[in-house]
């Protein structure tokens, strides 16, 4: 089996725009959590989300490394895509840069380079707009670019087509497990020996009117701490009712081992196992008992070729909703019952919000981060855990801890799971 490595990292949170600032952010327990003031929330019952700190001067406040699109992409071209679109190509910027691969000429070696990033819901802002326009104006006013602005392989078009890349050029779409999901069909095209170099991960941006009103119907979201929004986020807190939406993206480098080996690459961390499942149970509820959760665990740490006792960190989902919460933590406790050794789990949801399509990729990069400085992000907000569960949640504070394998976890609408495995490289 070809193994398949990580050789650049790129992302843009609502904790700052890049890796490095974001993941020093998350370690010191900083929330990215605001209210929403770009779009009227009068009559919407959440009022608060995950929003990248950016140009526009409503969300940069007090930050560092704000997001500018114009870094990222021509001005003339920015009409041209939804938001999510424009985070893509920026975290894969960043994670093409940082694998300095932006260098590759040869035409081999652009076909065997391929791009898959997903999203969950796509152009939706962009939809919400349009839609308006027709409405209250004329359908001539609808931008030529309207469509392809707002599909959800067009970050993978974009990113290819900036760099030349000839390989598969795919997207998926599976919901808040959509970037997870990019992630472990990446290493399979690679392991199949289908290409040696992908750039994987997830993009969202649907964070705008239409958005939030469709997840306030479905009371999904956090409406309590409006007024608190860095306290909204609360995954497992006694006190935790409902999610928070965030938008971003996370770009993975992957890459064949001898691959590169050969090119000098520096090597962040091993892909070494990937599970997926269904709950086959309910569209939007998770199985009480977490079983889809529990299989898509096993199948991971099976495909790995891992003892339960080699895991030192899990990347929950954990989104703070009362159901979702308690049926991971079942299937977590279930997974590592016959374990030796305690291993620590914690929610970087707390910091970010719910990224949705992009937070199975940004979580995988923050598990790699965990890995690199043996530091287990903090759960923010959690002052009250559930009672009957041995598993340490990380409250408030990160803890240092010897990572050498973390698995992160993805679930999404739909009954759809992932888990993905990664290790230390030595």
């Amino acid at each position: 089996m070809r193994r398949v490595v990580v050789t650049g990292l790129g992302a843009v949170t609502p904790l700052a725009c890049g890796v490095a600032p974001s993941w020093i952010k998350l370690k010191s327990g900083t929330s990215g959590v605001k209210k929403i003031k770009h779009f009227n929330t009068e009559d919407l019952s959440s009022k608060i989300a995950g929003l990248a700190p950016s140009e526009d001067n409503l969300y940069s406040d007090g930050y560092d490394n704000i997001f500018k699109a114009t870094d990222w992409v021509k001005p003339k071209d920015i009409k041209k895509m939804d938001r999510f679109v424009v985070y893509a190509v920026a975290a894969a910027t960043q994670a093409v840069d940082d694998a300095e691969l932006a260098c590759i000429k040869d035409e081999n070696e652009k076909e065997r380079t391929g791009v898959l990033i997903a999203a969950g819901i796509g152009g939706l802002s962009n939809i919400y707009e349009t839609a308006i326009t027709i409405y209250e104006k004329d359908a001539r006013r609808v931008s030529p670019f309207f469509i392809p602005a707002c599909l959800i392989n067009m970050p993978s078009g974009h990113v290819s087509i900036k760099y030349g890349f000839k390989g598969p050029n795919l997207s998926i779409v599976t919901a808040c497990t959509s970037g997870s999901h990019a992630i472990g069909e990446g290493t399979k095209i690679i392991q199949r020996n289908a290409a040696d170099i992908m750039v994987v991960g997830g993009t969202e941006a649907a964070v705008c009117r239409l958005g939030v009103a469709g997840f306030c119907a479905l009371k999904a979201l956090s409406t309590r701490f409006n007024e608190m929004p860095s306290q909204a986020s609360r995954p497992w807190d006694e006190d935790r009712d409902g999610f928070v939406m965030g938008e971003g993206a996370g770009v993975l480098v992957l890459e064949e081992l001898e691959h590169a080996k050969k090119r000098g690459a520096k090597i962040y961390a091993e892909v070494i196992g990937y599970g997926a499942s269904s709950d086959a149970y309910h569209i939007t509820a998770p199985e009480e008992n977490g079983d889809g959760a529990y299989r898509s665990m096993l199948l991971a740490i099976k495909d790995a070729e891992i003892n339960i006792d080699d895991l030192d960190y899990i990347n929950a989902h954990g989104t703070s909703t009362p159901a979702g919460d308690i049926a991971e933590l079942k299937a977590v406790s279930r997974i590592l019952e016959c374990s030796l050794k305690p291993a620590c789990m914690s929610s970087t949801k707390s910091s970010v919000g719910h990224l949705l399509g992009a937070a199975g990729a940004v979580e995988a990069i923050f598990s790699i981060m965990a890995i690199r400085e043996g530091i287990a992000p903090p759960t923010l907000n959690l002052h009250r855990e559930p009672d009957g569960f041995k598993i340490d949640l990380v409250p408030l504070v990160a803890k240092e801890v010897n990572i050498d394998i973390a698995l992160s976890n993805s679930f999404g609408f739909g009954g759809t799971n992932s888990s993905l495995v990664f290790k230390k490289f030595s």
